[in-house]
């Protein structure tokens, strides 16, 4: 379980790293990056994944270190789904 907060550690810093270059190349640009937060249709999505990804990885051999991994793609689903504007 440790190696697996530990990945996920990594990812989450990387990600924040990217939105710091991001901002100081272009300000302004992080709050767009992270606007996601803001977004119920985007949230609704992440969620979805996370849930579905966590009972599946429940039952799994890999059991309670799935879970981290399912709440990172929940938060990138989401993440993907925040930066596109809205259907019409």
């Amino acid at each position: 379980m440790a190696a697996t907060l530990l990945g996920l550690a990594i990812v989450v810093a990387v990600l924040v790293i990217r939105t710091a270059v991001t901002e100081l190349r272009e300000p302004g640009a992080g709050r767009r990056q992270w606007r996601f937060l803001r977004e119920p249709r985007a949230l609704a999505a992440g969620a979805l994944v996370a849930i579905v990804l966590a009972l599946a990885g429940g039952r799994s051999a890999a059991g309670a270190s799935a879970l981290p991994w399912a709440l990172m793609a929940g938060a990138l689903v989401a993440f993907t789904i925040g930066g596109r504007p809205p259907p019409d």
